[in-house]
């Protein structure tokens, strides 16, 4: 049986599994069956929902993280580095069994691919508990969700008027033709795909055409587009906002950290540009460490970028 201490509002709950990120960069190529390929570095860092939770706080966003840990080597990695960060503990829930979650990542400089282990979650996730005893302006969710949680989560988001911010991570069977995607979209208030989900789950290849399908149902849509920057929708209006010139060494994690800036300039009220500039910077500057967590960026980073 899991434990949750008492908590208190947040400016943003981001709810959703860690995972330990085990990434291999510095390949002299990529992966090939039957051969041996050895990397150059090796990082070990915090992964999952913890990358959004983590670079929200490093942004001095008041951010709680509902997350279930377990008693595997894993779960206490994990939980130290975010001690180590000073996260928020208040919605962690702890359980007397393993809950491994792991991946590990073959790293090129602008590509990657995965090989991940996730054991079975508990019956009832962190997030359903937090949504019991927290509160927040926004509530995270790092993917497209639609699974049974959600029909127990939305009365406790409506009943607290929280605002729902989903990112587009999702499997190829998640398309605009599902009710159950439909529903959920027409629930959130901001949709943060990037450019191969957006085009994906509307079945259109051009990315205005995509955006505006999505901007039908949310009111606002972010679209993370690597390189060519980013974009947002939102009645009808579509802006651009170009990306920093960086030479990334990982890119793991950029999205998750494009989204902690974006919001973190969200909340304060700035112009859709400038969230995206925020995006943009804080996704950019990720890509010079490993893993989403791996380089350390605060608002004082950002400003002196600006």
């Amino acid at each position: 049986m899991g434990t949750l201490k008492m908590a208190n509002r947040y400016d943003i709950i981001v709810v959703g599994d860690y995972c330990l990120d085990l990434i291999f960069s510095g390949l002299p190529n990529f992966l090939e069956l039957g051969k041996e390929v050895v990397a150059r570095d090796f990082a070990m860092v915090g992964g999952g929902s913890y990358n959004t939770a983590v670079a929200l706080h490093r942004l001095s966003v008041k951010v709680g993280w509902a997350a279930d840990f377990g008693t595997d080597l894993f779960s206490q990695l994990v939980l130290e580095m975010a001690k180590q960060d000073g996260l928020d503990e208040a919605l962690f829930v702890h359980h007397n069994m393993p809950l491994r979650r792991v991946t590990a990542s073959a790293s090129l400089s602008t590509e990657r691919a995965f090989m991940a282990y996730y054991d079975d979650g508990p019956a009832i996730p962190a997030a359903i508990k937090a949504l019991t005893s927290a509160s927040a302006k926004y509530l995270y969710i790092p993917a497209l969700y639609t699974g049974p949680a959600l029909d127990i989560g939305l009365p406790l988001v409506r009943a607290k008027r929280m605002k729902i911010v989903m990112d587009g991570n999702s499997y190829d069977d998640a398309v605009l033709s599902d009710p159950k995607v439909r529903k959920v979209l027409k629930n959130c208030t901001v949709f943060m795909p990037n450019r191969a989900e957006a085009c994906r789950i509307t079945g259109f290849d051009d990315l205005e055409q995509a955006m505006l399908k999505l901007a039908e149902l949310v009111p606002l849509v972010v679209v993370k587009d690597g390189v060519n920057g980013a974009y947002a929708c939102q009645q009808d209006k579509i802006i651009h906002a170009d990306s920093i010139p960086v030479k990334p060494i990982d890119t793991t994690g950029a999205g998750d950290c494009f989204n902690a800036g974006f919001l973190k300039a969200y909340l304060n009220g700035k112009s859709l540009e400038e969230c995206l500039r925020w995006g943009n910077i804080v996704g950019g500057l990720s890509t010079l460490g490993y893993g989403g967590s791996g380089k350390v960026i605060t608002e004082q980073d950002v400003q002196a970028y600006l």
